[in-house]
C-alpha cells in the first residue's frame, strides 16, 4: 500500500506524535522512510543580507540539524531504515516538492491546533498541503502517549 512515507519533524509535541505514529505504519508495512526537517526562511526584519543573516541561517541550521539528529537516533531505535533530510524554505512547499521528487506514497505531520484567528493571520499553511498533496496525508493528533 504505501512503500515510501515521508515524516514531516520539527521536534515539536505534535511533530513528536507524527514521528512515533509514522513510525507504527512506516515498521508494519516495512516501507522506505525519510524524515524531513525544514528551515524557514528569515523573518523580513529590514536587515539587509550578510552577516545578520548569515548567523541567522547558521543558528537555524544547527538547530534544525540537532531536531533532524533527533528524529532518525528515534526511528532508528525502533529498528526503522531511515534517511534525514534537511531543507531551506516554506515548510508546506518544501514537503510537497520533496513528496513529488521521491514519490512519496504518505506523508505523516502533526497538527498544532490554533484559534481561527491564528489561522487566518498566517493563511492556514496546514489546508494548503491538504489541498495540493501530491499523495496521501496523515495528520496526527496528540494521545496519552504523546505527553513529552
Amino acid at each position: 500500500m504505501y512503500q515510501k512515507i515521508l515524516l514531516a519533524y520539527d521536534g515539536s509535541r505534535e511533530g513528536r506524535a507524527a514521528l512515533r505514529q509514522g513510525a507504527e505504519i512506516a515498521t508494519a508495512l516495512q516501507a522506505e522512510t525519510h524524515l524531513l526537517a525544514v528551515i524557514r526562511p528569515m523573518p523580513n526584519l529590514g536587515f539587509s543580507d550578510g552577516m545578520v543573516s548569515d548567523s541567522y541561517y547558521e543558528n537555524e541550521r544547527k538547530q534544525y540539524q540537532g531536531i533532524l539528529d533527533e528524529g532518525v537516533a528515534k526511528l532508528l531505535s525502533r529498528g526503522l531504515q531511515v534517511t534525514g533530510h534537511l531543507l531551506y524554505g516554506e515548510p508546506v512547499q518544501q514537503i510537497k516538492l520533496f513528496a513529488r521528487e521521491y514519490n512519496i506514497d504518505l506523508i505523516v505531520a502533526g497538527h498544532r491546533h490554533r484559534s481561527r484567528l491564528a489561522r487566518w493571520w498566517s493563511g492556514s499553511l496546514d489546508v494548503s498541503l491538504l489541498d495540493d498533496s501530491p499523495c496521501s496525508l496523515l495528520i496526527a493528533v496528540l494521545d496519552e502517549n504523546d505527553q513529552n
